[in-house]
């Protein structure tokens, strides 16, 4: 048996609110996964495009309030 089987496994024994609290636990992990991409994305500059379009859309009088 695999590594990744034996934890597929133990998941499968989980009771519901074991489970509940590891999908928690996955759901924060990718988040912060997720924010860790987007802070290195914007230092990098490979979100300025969005900056610009904004800036843009802002200074041509066609952005619109939230």
């Amino acid at each position: 048996m695999t590594k990744l089987e034996k934890v597929l496994t133990d998941i499968e024994a989980l009771s519901k609110d074991e489970f509940a609290q590891l999908r928690n636990w996955f759901i924060e992990r990718d988040w912060e996964k997720w924010d860790k991409e987007v802070q290195n994305d914007a230092r990098s500059g490979k979100l300025d495009f969005l900056k610009k379009e904004a800036l843009d859309e802002g200074n041509s009088g066609s952005l619109t309030s939230l």
